[in-house]
């Protein structure tokens, strides 16, 4: 191959600028040439395409976001707007497509390199940690210890007051990042989707720890399909514990500023590694991370398939948070 294209789509994330100063750096290093896709799938489908070097990246492996845009492009669920993005990047001499997305890009990279047979290979990002083929997605660890950080500052007001605080990470429909915030901000309780949660059960678990000696505590909630469900459980907490209570929604903040040392370094490996897999000839796969090693998963796996939560750390953030 003499020139491939890169694109960033879906949800932006901490990481992203470190991947692409890789692609692009690794890319020169072989004398292959480097289309970046302005805007995610839209950009694909209008052919906003432009020429990058090594001095187009420099200076970017600190900074959250994307310098290539992204966005969400519904129409891209469409057969002929696939077609159509196939033929935009062959017509720009594009010999392959280093995509870097979450779960709904997986899934429609697999769909168009199937169709179209354009040589496609994907490369994980999701602060949810939820994709399927990786132990971790690109902007993890990022989200995790921002929410963490947050956590640590929330606590010390709580132990001042001595109140109950319940703070909402993002998530979806994924528990990853509720549970491990959880677990390292010594959370007294953690909700998340995958697990049904009575409040009426919280409410009783923090009385009996105040019987304890307990004077505050710390309930995490992951957002699951209802950002802001926190501020219902809330209220409702207080109804049956009579304890005051307060709410902390961290929303957008997890998703923006500067990766850790950790997603900079996951960045550029598996954007190099996907690099070097489009130009070895595999097709249809993602680069991920799994046991400490380079895994490559065929797209249409990781597409019909989902993370599970580890039933062991979700035990053992409860019976240390319950003493």
């Amino acid at each position: 191959m003499k020139r491939i294209a890169l694109m960033t789509s879906g949800g932006d994330c901490p990481g992203l600028n470190a991947c692409i100063r890789a692609v692009v750096r690794d890319a020169s290093a072989r004398t292959v040439e480097v289309l970046g896709v302005k805007g995610g799938l839209r950009g694909l489908r209008d052919g906003d395409y432009h020429l990058m070097g090594p001095r187009d990246v420099s200076g970017i492996i600190q900074q959250g976001g994307t310098i290539l845009g992204t966005g969400r492009f519904p129409e891209f669920e469409e057969p002929a707007v696939r077609a159509e993005c196939a033929a935009r990047l062959r017509g720009a001499g594009a010999e392959g497509l280093v995509s870097v997305g979450g779960n709904g890009s997986m899934s429609g990279m697999a769909v168009f390199a199937k169709e179209t047979g354009f040589p496609v290979v994907g490369v994980p990002k999701s602060i949810d940690n939820d994709i399927y083929g990786t132990d971790y997605s690109i902007g993890y660890d990022t989200a995790l210890n921002t929410a963490l950080e947050a956590i640590d500052r929330i606590r010390d007001t709580a132990a001042s007051h001595e109140r109950v605080f319940f703070v909402e990470v993002m998530g979806r429909a994924s528990g990853f990042l509720a549970l491990e915030a959880g677990l390292a901000g010594g959370a007294e309780e953690i909700i998340i989707p995958e697990e049904e949660t009575r409040i009426e059960d919280v409410a009783s678990r923090i009385v009996a720890g105040r019987q304890k000696g307990k004077t505050s505590s710390i309930v995490v909630v992951a957002e699951a399909e209802q950002p802001g469900r926190s501020f219902e459980m809330a209220a409702e907490f207080t109804r049956l514990s009579g304890l005051e209570c307060r709410v902390c929604v961290l929303g957008y903040v997890q998703r923006g500023g500067r990766p850790t040392a950790r997603d900079r370094i996951l960045a550029q490996v598996l954007g190099a590694e996907a690099l070097e897999a489009l130009l070895s000839g595999v097709r249809c796969v993602m680069a991920g991370v799994m046991e400490g090693k380079v895994a490559f998963t065929p797209l249409f796996d990781v597409a019909e398939r989902s993370r599970g939560l580890g039933a062991t750390e979700l035990e053992l953030a409860r019976r240390v948070a319950r003493e």
